[in-house]
């Protein structure tokens, strides 16, 4: 039986001095049955350059260039729409999974019985020096659990779509990867959590996710408007959602 096909979606924007250690570990899994579709936002540096340096070479990866800036969760969705993988996944434009990644999610969900898996993952700083302590999953987490804190992340998140389908992030700038975690736990009563770490996640000092009360905003907005929850639902979950962000990021 032939190895699955793994849709690998990753977004760019300025990344040229990390994007080609984020390849690097996608050629280096032991599952070689894949596609990585990097879709590049209108990259000002020389990210362009190196990522038709990156496909020259590799057969397996699909570059896409917006016209303009629209942002990770409408570059995202563009490489939604052009996945033919038995299974979805993302990785970002500057972290790294470790060589076992998809094996192991693969794997979990054929043994968990689960189409919805996530992993935990080491912390660096920009210089991949783990500064910070590993951020480890829980066990299951379902539709409510998401509401007050994502600990999904796209570094880690994996799909089996001949299960699920397709599904897109909402049309927002922010908070899209909960959008669509929250599509699929409408779908399956939970999503699986793989305990040991398959991935480094770079925390960057102009990451938007580090600033928290940039978010506020953007937060109530989703619950209200993406999710269509009562005010005090929504006031009920961000509580919930400061208390968990400041215990995830205080380490």
């Amino acid at each position: 039986m032939d190895a699955p096909l793994v849709s690998i979606i990753t977004p760019t924007y300025n990344s040229a001095q990390y994007i080609s250690e984020t390849v690097q570990s996608v050629q280096a899994q032991g599952h070689s049955n894949w596609e990585h579709i990097i879709v590049d936002d209108c990259s000002t540096d020389d990210t362009r350059a190196v990522l038709q340096q990156l496909a020259a070479s590799e057969s397996r990866i699909k570059l896409i260039f917006l016209e303009e800036n629209g942002g990770s969760g409408i570059a995202r969705n563009k490489g939604i729409e052009q996945a033919k993988g038995t299974y979805l996944t993302f990785i970002d434009s500057d972290d790294i999974w470790f060589p076992d990644f998809i094996e192991t999610n693969i794997a979990t969900i054929k043994q968990q019985q689960c189409p919805f898996v996530f992993a935990s993952y080491r912390r660096s700083n920009e210089d991949l020096e783990f500064v910070h302590s590993d951020f480890v999953v829980p066990p299951k987490v379902t539709y409510t659990d998401i509401l007050k804190t994502n600990s999904i992340s796209c570094l880690t998140a994996f799909v089996d779509m001949s299960v699920l389908g397709k599904e897109y992030m909402p049309s927002i700038r922010k908070r899209q990867d909960m959008g669509l975690w929250l599509k699929y736990l409408k779908k399956t009563p939970y999503a699986f959590g793989i305990q040991r770490p398959l991935a480094i996640y770079r925390m960057r000092s102009t990451s938007l996710s580090r600033n928290k009360w940039a978010l506020l905003r953007s937060q109530w907005e989703f619950y209200r408007r993406v999710e269509g929850l009562s005010v005090l639902q929504s006031i009920y979950y961000m509580l919930c959602w400061a208390y968990y962000g400041y215990r995830k990021y205080k380490a």
